[in-house]
């Protein structure tokens, strides 16, 4: 049997399929490559995901329609366990992609617990970060959720105290010993500040412009379920991290909005006018922007 036979066949029997049953089969598939592809956008897995099911697809196919009757078996013997091989390669090789996949399964609504005492916390960010903004003070702070961040906590300060807005402008007022670093919130309480947060490479960052904090924040959101806040010292932006993803500069006013519709579901805020994304930035100053010694700058 030649080539040309072989393709014939295999299309004499894509033929005698059902109709129905290869819709519903396309449809899975198609569901399945975009819930992948969703997933992996924005991230460096994205290009060479794309670059290898290019190739194992056209592979395959190779394979298959060559492989057919009694030729080239020996090619398709090694092409079966290669395809074995790939399987276990990819596992390694996305690691980090699939830990993540499993961070943001465990941390859905269908599995997460519900958060106590979401609206005094929120409102006590919210009032902080407005303080921290207007001042230009950098802040960096993680809202613990499912994903533990115990490890982290341990090697910073600990705190153990109610969350207020009070004592997170204290925190980051520039000059003191645990301004520089990160602090981590769960429920109401303050658990620790001055923790070193992971943080993200260079290319995973929306813009290169963006200092330390907001690697920072991107590089734990990456790690955990946690919800990442972030004021620039540099411009008074204050953005949110989460799932590897940071925001766009939110007013005091969206971050309290965004922070609830995050831990409990509240519907969006709408969108900005352009008149309102001129107003977010901050009026030019002759006075040099406060900081502390040794803060990171973003």
């Amino acid at each position: 049997m030649n080539l040309f036979d072989r393709i014939q066949a295999l299309l004499n029997r894509v033929s005698s399929y059902s109709r129905v049953e290869v819709l519903i089969e396309l449809v899975v598939i198609w569901l399945v490559v975009l819930a992948v592809v969703k997933f992996v956008q924005g991230t460096r897995a994205a290009g060479a995901l794309k670059g290898l099911l290019f190739i194992l697809v056209f592979a395959t196919i190779i394979a298959r329609v060559l492989g057919q009757g009694q030729s080239f078996q020996r090619i398709t013997f090694l092409y079966d366990r290669f395809l074995t091989v790939v399987t276990v390669a990819l596992v390694v090789i996305f690691q980090p992609e699939l830990r993540l996949a499993l961070v943001r399964l465990g941390a859905s609504s269908l599995f997460r617990t519900h958060t106590q005492g979401v609206n005094l916390a929120v409102d006590a960010l919210a009032e902080a970060c407005r303080y921290l903004s207007r001042a230009k003070f950098g802040a960096l702070i993680a809202l613990e959720r499912e994903v533990g961040l115990r490890g982290m906590v341990e090697g910073g300060t600990p705190i153990g105290a109610e969350l207020t807005a009070t004592l997170i402008q204290t925190i980051f007022f520039p000059g003191t010993a645990l301004h520089d670093l990160g602090v981590v919130i769960k429920g109401n309480v303050v658990q620790a500040a001055g923790v070193q947060f992971p943080l993200a490479e260079p290319a995973d960052m929306p813009d290169t412009r963006l200092g330390s904090r907001h690697r920072a924040a991107v590089g734990l959101s990456k790690e955990s379920d946690a919800i990442v806040i972030t004021v620039s010292e540099e411009t008074g932006q204050i953005r949110l991290a989460e799932g590897g993803r940071l925001s766009q500069a939110l007013s005091s006013e969206e971050l309290q909005a965004e922070l609830l519709r995050r831990l409990k579901g509240a519907p969006p805020p709408p969108n900005r006018t352009a008149a309102e994304e001129q107003a977010m930035q901050p009026p030019p100053s002759d006075e040099p922007p406060a900081r502390g010694a040794g803060a990171p700058v973003t």
